[in-house]
């Protein structure tokens, strides 16, 4: 009964998978963006805190 439900799972993850890297493939799914590194801080903060103060 274990290795039944084992298999069972493992080629529902294969199919999930699969369906997935075809969507990737196929330009359906955008990469996640990654964060910012801390250093690189922008230039023009007077312009944003001005605005949210108003």
């Amino acid at each position: 009964m274990a290795d039944n439900y084992l298999e069972r799972h493992y080629e529902e993850y294969e199919a999930k998978k699969a369906a997935w890297e075809k969507a990737k493939r196929l330009g359906k799914i955008r990469p996640k963006l990654t964060a910012k590194p801390a250093s690189a801080k922008p230039q023009n903060n007077s312009n944003a805190s001005a605005q949210s103060n108003q």
